[in-house]
C-alpha cells in the first residue's frame, strides 16, 4: 500500500490534490504544531488579475498548539466577506455554478477547529473530482506523540503495513530516503510539473487554490492536470 502524510491545508494548491491522488491512503496530519506562516489556515486565489492571499482567522493561534487544538474565530460577517471575494473573483469563470456550491458546504458546515475546516475543503474537491483514495486522520489513530520527525512517519506506515511513502517535494530538505530505506519503506518525493490554463486570457499566475484551477477547468482537464508529476 502507498500512503501520504500531510497536515491539513485550506483548499490546498494542485500539488496536494497530486498527492492525495497518487495514494492509496492519504492521512491529515493535524495532531502537530500549528505553523503560523504556513498554509493550515490560509491560500491565493486570483482576485482582479492579481493573487490574493486569503486567511480563515483562528484564535489564540500558536506554533506551540497542535492544528487540531487551534479554533476558528470568524463570524457571519467573515463568512459573507470570504464568498463574496470568490464571488467577486469567479463570478464569470466557466464553471462557477459547479465549484461554488462546494465552497459554501464547506464554510457553512458547524466546525470548531481549523483541521476539520480544512479537511472538509479537501474531501469536497476529492469527491467532486470521484477520487478513489481513503482518507484518515492521524490524531487518536497511533498513539505514538513520543515519536519525532522521520521517527513518527516510519511508525506510521508500519502501522498501517504501507511500504512506500510518498512525500510533498519540499520534504527532500527533511527526510533522508536512506533513512526511510533501511526501515524496509520507499520513500519517494511527488514534484509537480507546471500545469497552465487561461484565466479570463490574462497573464497566468501559477500555483493558486485548487479553487482556481476548478473554477477554469472541466472535471476531465482536472484529472489530466492530476497526473502532470513525477516522483523523485
Amino acid at each position: 500500500m502507498t500512503i501520504a502524510i500531510m497536515q491539513p491545508y485550506v483548499f490546498p494548491y494542485i500539488g496536494y490534490f497530486q498527492l492525495v491522488k497518487a495514494v492509496d491512503l492519504f492521512i491529515f496530519y493535524n495532531d502537530v504544531n500549528f505553523i503560523k506562516r504556513g498554509w493550515v489556515h490560509r491560500n491565493r486565489i486570483l482576485l482582479n488579475a492579481s493573487d490574493f492571499l486569503f486567511t480563515i482567522p483562528c484564535s489564540e493561534v500558536s506554533q506551540n498548539k497542535l492544528i487540531c487544538e487551534t479554533r476558528i474565530a470568524w463570524d457571519g460577517i467573515g463568512i459573507k466577506k470570504f464568498l463574496g471575494n470568490i464571488t467577486h473573483a469567479y463570478k464569470r469563470a466557466p464553471y462557477f455554478e459547479q465549484i461554488f456550491p462546494l465552497i459554501q458546504e464547506v464554510v457553512s458546515a458547524e466546525v470548531e477547529f481549523i483541521d476539520e475546516f480544512a479537511i472538509g475543503s479537501i474531501k469536497v474537491f476529492a469527491t467532486y473530482l470521484s477520487l478513489p483514495t481513503r482518507f484518515v486522520v492521524s490524531k487518536g489513530r497511533y498513539n505514538n506523540e513520543n515519536l519525532k520527525g522521520g521517527d513518527r512517519l516510519i511508525d506510521i506506515c508500519r502501522k498501517e503495513r504501507a511500504n512506500d511513502y510518498v512525500n510533498a517535494i519540499g520534504g527532500l530538505e527533511l527526510y533522508s530516503k536512506n533513512f526511510f530505506h533501511n526501515e524496509g519503506i520507499n520513500l519517494q518525493f511527488l514534484k509537480s510539473k507546471a500545469t497552465q490554463y487561461n484565466q479570463f486570457g490574462d497573464d497566468f499566475i501559477p500555483w493558486l487554490s485548487m479553487i482556481d484551477v476548478l473554477m477554469f477547468n472541466s472535471k476531465e482537464k482536472v484529472l489530466e492536470f492530476l497526473d502532470n508529476y513525477e516522483l523523485v
